[in-house]
């Protein structure tokens, strides 16, 4: 969850500021060994690997704040957010892919490092690795699970997000709808928002505003890490060199990194990625092939779809791009992204393909259509209707704003298939996008794609 700001260490450092300033802030980075021992790993790609963790640690965070934003209760000495930034060889895109923290694991054999136990490999949820391991086989087990060869590690609490945040000036984001989350005392209206420090974190920690949980809570992550990287590039900072010392010191002084991260990868990173921008990143998740995998003494897990895995992350080693790079059109902005929407339409009028016309037109817009659209049992039904279930509103929500003027009707025990028939008020549709508008292959999306219009 707080590992978003860690990225702009990297971000910040595209203003080529002297070596003095970044010699001086190197100073303030905590070291770790992930590398220690480490044989059999995968063969390096193309461009580096950055792993990104966040842990829960909060020992600088004051009293008043663990009251305000709900940070109470004792840390698990686990990483909560897990991520895989890989920037190109040519240094001119980010690519950042979420590890969900309950991916089903294997682990490496390895001491525990709390109880000095020697375990073999065995299943475990990924974020553990860090209770068990640490850094070390927190590395280990991702590079098992991904054949990506890590060449850097960063970590991150909460006290460097909310600084960096605030050094800043806050970062805007956008919701659709309402996000409510009364265990980490989020509370935002629809609309846009400028989130300071705190706020942020609790926006960013929120896995209780609906029913997608941590994959939901891992996209507000990566919309929020792209609109923390347009607020850098846009602000000033880069070109100021007091306000980078200012927000870099922020985020490196709760962060630890491994010994080879220093001073002249910063600013040789840096100098490479003057023209940074939103558009210049990409935001992924592991493609998910079983939700609520249990195993035994362990609990539910996520596992991951094998073969769609395997080619995002041979996407990554081949330094290939794993989002569809494309302008942004104008839309309607929806709750439930047109993919996730199952639709069987109807034609309720006497005019030949109708049904036909309007299948074709809410496939173009992603909307899953059956494709075999069919002939109402009426055929002078004046203004379009859509059926839904109402366990499905927000999906029937959805769809009603492609189809301007339809009407709404609930039925009880329809199920998860939309039905729309047709009717003769039917002129076109209207495009929507969701507010997570995750695409392509691999449900990736550009930063500019997920930011405020």
């Amino acid at each position: 969850m707080r590992v978003v700001t860690t990225i702009s260490v990297v971000v910040l450092a595209s203003a080529g500021i002297g070596h003095a300033v970044v010699t001086s802030l190197d100073a303030d980075i905590a070291r770790v060994d992930p590398f220690k021992d480490m044989k059999n790993r995968p063969e390096a790609g193309h461009g580096m690997n950055v792993l990104l963790v966040g842990t829960d640690g909060r020992d600088k965070i004051t009293e008043a704040e663990r009251r305000k934003f709900r940070l109470g209760g004792a840390p698990c000495h686990c990483t909560d957010t897990i991520m895989i930034v890989h920037i190109s060889e040519d240094r001119e895109r980010a690519s950042i892919v979420s590890l969900p923290r309950d991916s089903y694991a294997q682990t490496p054999a390895h001491t525990d490092e709390t109880t000095g136990t020697r375990h073999g490999s065995h299943p475990i949820k990924l974020n553990a690795a860090y209770a068990e391991g640490g850094p070390n086989l927190t590395v280990r087990t991702v590079e098992n699970m991904t054949h990506v060869k890590i060449d850097h590690y960063l970590e991150v609490d909460f006290t460097s997000f909310m600084k960096t945040v605030d050094v800043l000036g806050g970062v805007e984001i956008c919701t659709a709808k309402p996000l409510k989350d009364s265990y980490t005392g989020l509370d935002l209206a629809a609309g846009s928002h400028l989130l300071g420090g705190g706020q942020a974190l609790q926006y960013v920690r929120a896995r209780h505003v609906d029913g997608a949980s941590d994959l939901g809570r891992m996209q507000r992550q990566q919309r929020f890490l792209a609109a923390l990287v347009g607020r850098a590039t846009s602000s000033g900072v880069l070109m100021n060199p007091m306000r980078f010392r200012d927000v870099t010191r922020a985020v490196l002084g709760s962060v630890r990194a491994d010994k080879g991260f220093g001073t002249d990868e910063l600013l040789d990173l840096g100098r490479a990625m003057r023209k940074f921008s939103p558009s210049s990143s990409e935001f992924a998740t592991v493609p998910i092939g079983q939700m609520a995998y249990v195993v035994k003494g362990i609990g539910s897990t996520l596992k991951w779809d094998p073969a769609k895995s395997a080619k995002l992350f041979q996407s990554l080693r081949d330094d290939k791009p794993i989002a569809v790079h494309k302008a942004r059109p104008k839309s309607v902005r929806v709750d439930v992204a047109p993919q996730q929407i199952k639709v069987q339409v109807e034609n309720g009028t006497a005019t030949t393909g109708l049904g036909k016309r309007v299948d074709g037109a809410l496939s173009a817009l992603g909307f899953r259509t059956t494709g075999r659209p069919s002939s109402a049992s009426a055929t002078t039904v004046p203004r379009t209707v859509i059926s839904y279930d109402p366990r499905w509103d927000r999906s029937a929500k959805s769809l009603a704003a492609a189809l301007p003027g339809a009407e709404l009707r609930a039925v009880k025990g329809q199920g998860q298939l939309l039905k729309v028939t047709a009717g003769a008020d039917f002129k076109q549709v209207r495009r929507v996008r969701a507010e997570d508008p995750y695409q392509g292959e691999f449900g990736a999306a550009t930063g500019d794609q997920v930011m405020c219009p």
